[in-house]
């Protein structure tokens, strides 16, 4: 049976945005990379400015989603990712989020 370790599970609203980040440490076959995660920023009522996942890593890889696109992204690591998923939020929101 795969395990999880849960590193960051938090939502945030402000302003009509909306962060949501969840990352977890896994050794679920799914998961090659060793990690399960989505950064998500968006607008309140579901439009997406930005988001990063693995969702369906096994088939696609590693996915970076705008308002008009999803392109596949090699994987730097999670930390870099999360730096730069934490650049982008700030410079595509009016927001200052408490990282």
């Amino acid at each position: 049976m795969a395990s999880y370790t849960t590193i960051e599970d938090w939502r945030d609203v402000e302003d009509g945005y909306v962060v949501a980040v969840t990352i977890r440490q896994t050794d679920d076959e799914k998961y090659p990379c060793g990690w399960d995660y989505s950064l998500h920023l968006g607008e309140v009522g579901g439009e997406t400015i930005i988001r990063y996942d693995n969702a369906h890593e096994r088939q696609k890889g590693h996915e970076r989603h705008t308002q008009t696109d999803t392109e596949y992204i090699e994987f730097p690591g999670m930390l870099t990712l999360y730096d730069r998923f934490k650049q982008e939020a700030e410079e595509l929101s009016p927001v200052s989020w408490n990282w």
